[in-house]
């Protein structure tokens, strides 16, 4: 079970990591298929403000696969809830205020994870 817990924390990871590669690579071709509710007249004008929230969410991603390289289950788990808690309380916000779909792409994940983390990785 605890393979669960890993595999989710590492999912979340990814999710993040392509979310990187939209913000700061792709934010002026794919980006406008994604975010759907943002004025595509905009995206040239915001490449730069797309770009540091990119970086943002690969701290996020960077975080959580450290998470999963820390040999101390506890410790691992710590880092783990501190980064998927920080995934879904900005999923909640991006929801509220960005697109709703934000909260199923980030913060159900984030929120699995913490709940597997918390079952099957270690006890507080």
């Amino acid at each position: 079970m605890k393979l669960i817990s890993e595999l989710l924390i590492f999912f979340v990871a990814i999710i993040h990591l392509y979310i990187v590669y939209l913000e700061m690579f792709a934010w002026t071709t794919k980006g406008k298929d994604t975010f759907k509710s943002f004025p595509k007249h905009l995206f040239e004008e915001t490449k730069g403000m797309a770009a540091n929230q990119g970086l943002y969410n690969g701290f996020l991603a960077a975080g959580l696969i450290w998470s999963l390289l820390i040999g101390n289950p506890d410790w691992s788990a710590y880092v783990a809830y501190f980064f998927l808690g920080c995934v879904a309380v900005a999923g909640i916000y991006g929801a509220i205020t960005v697109q709703r779909s934000i909260l199923f792409v980030q913060t159900i994940p984030a929120s699995l994870a913490i709940l597997f983390t918390y079952l099957f990785q270690h006890s507080l």
